[in-house]
């Protein structure tokens, strides 16, 4: 019956694809009548600019569209030599309509934008292109600029390091390539500015996300962070770490059925209390024990390097979960960050004070107009309509697909896998064939790497440990003989070509069947394993496409594939097609539970950016002079708005990290957070209007900014802006699966916290 369900409904759906891409075709053959091939330059840009006044006149952009896109059509063929394909206009159509579209890899997405970025800034109210990383910001507004520029309109690209002027300019401009982090970084400095002249964003208006899946699913719940200057050094961890290593597995540590958790049982209490000298460990004056210890052994037994971090130039580099790239400008969450630091025996600055947090999903949602492309939509269609209110339009190739996806090729376990990956690659080798090997870590890329110099094959590694070469070395994928080990190709926003751009390959290169992707392992989401094999057969090109599993691999031992597949070990391949569904069932269980995992954690941070946004829309509204007040007033009221919600981040973080304890009472933790977080909230405003009136009393009345000074009114001397590491937060919210010892210890605490005055949570 579910299947049936399914079924109508998966054909109800593409029913009502077909019937919207029949309507964009409709439109695409206007635009196609209008040949504009015989204008000049001067009858373009006349025609742009009536354009322009019509919309800002009050003409909806609708009705301006097919006229707009004829022009760019023509402008980008005369300025570029590009003559948009059909498919790429109705990529651009669909783009204006805010939906998400899905588009191939070697398709043309960013020219496909550019359409619908010149037909909203007609309006002059501004359009954010937000790419994947600086690179790809700064090389698009150069690529298009001509055609933006021909028109009249102005781009930049916002980079990281430029200064605030710099940073304004850019975003005064009505076309602005930048990254979501970058744009979502000065938008939290934006909402600690003290004066109009340090804002850079102006109000947001129409967005394109490139790489759509990779920031409005991958990164979603990523906070962007900003905080006060770090402190001094800290070595309370070292202390932690050393009892960690002292810990045996299973004998003082159980981990849960995931592998995501490691929980110390009694055995490992009564240690910890010995070598710490603590009494027990349970007793709320050793709460910050506890906590401390946790991170420290969940650093020592389940963050591995060169699979979850690197070690460079002395300094702690975690690795993008999807994208297998160091993870620039990001950290753990501080307790697990300074463990993990310690247990590598570096330094480590104590963070800042947290200023202000934003996730990317609720900076995103800040634009009133969204929408966004990427090469694999289709697959997390659900996510993207529960999400964002995202509809998912694919938009068909320009030339058929001919690449072929082989079914998974499925060994009991590792050694199996190993031999049989290293045969294929070197058979297909010693054709000359171009070949791309998409691993699971920086562990797995050099161990490979290893096994192919020793049977006598070279290959180019693409991970965290040489990213800086990443356009050198894909840049030579699809040259003949080429082997590249990458590690995950997700949001790399390359195109491999054949021949590696060498038209005398091009050929040959197709003769022998074209690039050939080899995955080494089954990932999370069916989405990333389509981005690998998306790289090839791009535009008609042949392909092929494999993947290899084993029965060993950490993903399928995490979800109980021993549970699902009783086999014993064999050196040859499974075949059964019950192996392949099993498989297929695993994943999509996997994606269903990191989703449902998504949504629960978006509930807290949910609610403190509904807080966010009620307190900052005020602080605006003071900032831009709205209400009528002095100067020092203005000063004094947006100095404490700040402090205070500086406080209240500190404090719904630590509710945040206790409120598991609500669980053992059968509370619901979410509703005890959302509780405790409203209860503070709505002691902000007298606390803002008590301190101002003070300050306002010792100030006298004076608007001089020099006494402002004095009296320490002033933004923080320097700001860090960083991200919190999005894989470990489930982490913090989690940590439930309390021994015997722990349940009795926390009863204890709560039956004689009224006898001893023991606040909520042990604070005093």
């Amino acid at each position: 019956m579910l299947n049936t369900v399914v079924k109508l409904v998966r054909e109800f759906k593409d029913r009502d694809s077909r019937h919207r891409l029949e309507g964009y075709r409709s439109i695409v053959n206007l635009i196609r009548k209008k040949d504009l091939a015989a204008w000049d330059d001067g009858q373009l840009q006349a025609e742009f600019l009536q354009l322009q006044r019509k919309a800002n006149s009050g003409t909806a952009l609708e009705e301006l569209l097919v006229d707009l896109y004829a022009i760019v059509c023509e402008v980008s063929k005369r300025q570029l030599g590009l003559q948009p394909y059909d498919v790429q206009i109705t990529a651009a159509i669909a783009l204006h309509e805010r939906v998400l579209i899905e588009q191939q890899t070697g398709e043309g997405k960013t020219l496909s934008a550019v359409m619908t970025v010149c037909l909203n800034a007609l309006t002059g109210r501004g359009v954010h292109v937000l790419t994947f990383n600086d690179y790809l910001a700064h090389r698009d507004a150069e690529w298009m600029g001509p055609i933006y520029r021909f028109l009249g309109l102005t781009v930049s690209s916002v980079q990281t390091g430029m200064n605030l002027s710099e940073k304004r300019e850019a975003y005064a401009k009505d076309i602005t390539y930048v990254t979501a982090k970058e744009a979502g970084f000065d938008y939290l400095r934006d909402t600690i500015a003290l004066h109009q002249d340090d804002l850079v964003h102006r109000p947001f208006h129409f967005v394109i996300i490139d790489e759509a899946d990779s920031l409005l699913l991958d990164e979603a719940r990523v906070p962007l962070v900003i905080s006060g200057e770090s402190g001094a050094s800290s070595g309370d961890y070292i202390r932690f770490a050393e009892v960690a290593r002292q810990l045996v597995p299973l004998e003082h540590y159980h981990f849960d059925e995931f592998q995501r958790n490691v929980y110390l049982n009694e055995t490992g209490s009564a240690k910890v209390e010995s070598l710490l000298e603590c009494g027990n460990l349970y007793d709320h004056h050793n709460s910050h024990l506890l906590t401390s210890l946790n991170c420290a052994l969940h650093a020592e037994t389940l963050l591995r390097r060169d699979v979850d971090y690197i070690v460079r130039n002395g300094e702690i580099e975690l690795i993008e979960e999807f994208t297998g790239r160091v993870a620039e400008n990001r950290y753990l969450p501080e307790g697990l960050q300074t463990a993990l630091v310690a247990k590598e025996g570096l330094q480590h600055k104590v963070g800042g004070k947290i200023l202000g947090t934003i996730t990317v999903q609720h900076f995103i949602s800040l634009y009133p107009r969204i929408s966004g492309m990427t090469a694999t939509a289709l697959a997390s269609s659900m996510e993207f309509k529960r999400m964002y209110e995202l509809e998912v339009v694919q938009i068909l190739p320009n030339q058929p697909i001919k690449r072929t996806d082989h079914a998974h090729r499925i060994y009991t376990h590792q050694e199996a896998k190993l031999r049989a990956l290293v045969q294929e690659i070197v058979t297909v080798h010693a054709t000359g064939r171009p070949m791309l090997i998409g691993t699971s870590s920086v562990q797995e890329s050099d161990k490979l790497a290893e096994a192919l110099a020793v049977a006598g094959v070279d290959c180019h590694i693409l991970n965290a440990k040489n990213d800086a070469k990443e356009a050198e070395i894909i840049a030579k994928a699809g040259e003949i003989g080429a082997v590249t080990v990458s590690t995950n190709m997700a949001g790399r926003g390359v195109d491999i070509r054949l021949g590696g751009g060498d038209p005398t390959q091009v050929d040959r290169v197709v003769k022998l069947g074209g690039l050939y992707v080899i995955g080494t392992h089954m990932n999370e989401s069916v989405r990333i394993d389509h981005q690998l094999r998306g790289r090839s057969g791009r535009q008609g090109d042949p392909g092929d496409s494999v993947f290899y599993v084993s029965l060993e691999d950490d993903l399928l031992l995490q979800f109980g594939i021993r549970d699902a597949i009783r086999v014993p070990k064999q050196d040859g391949r499974l075949n059964e097609p019950i192996y392949h569904s099993k498989l297929e069932h695993i994943q999509r269980v996997i994606m269903g539970q990191n989703f449902d995992l998504q949504q629960e954690l978006n509930g807290y941070s949910d609610m403190i950016e509904d807080q966010r946004r009620i307190l900052h829309e005020e602080r605006f509204r003071i900032l831009n002079g709205y209400l009528p007040m002095s100067p020092s007033e203005q000063r004094v009221r947006l100095f404490y708005m700040d402090e205070f919600w500086a406080d209240h981040l500190a404090y719904a973080s630590y509710i945040r990290e206790s409120i598991h304890l609500e669980s053992l009472t059968n509370q619901n933790p979410m509703d005890e957070f959302h509780r405790y977080i409203t209860e503070a909230f709505e002691q902000i405003p007298a606390k803002i209007a008590k301190e101002s009136a003070n300050m306002l009393a010792m100030l006298e009345g004076s608007n001089d900014p020099a006494q402002w000074e004095q009296f320490g009114l002033k933004s923080p001397a320097s700001t860090n802006t960083y991200m919190i590491s999005d894989q470990y937060m489930d982490y913090l919210q989690n940590r439930s699966s309390w021994t015997a010892g722990t349940v009795i210890a926390f009863w204890l605490h709560r039956l004689l916290r009224p006898v001893f005055g023991w606040s909520k949570f042990g604070s005093s």
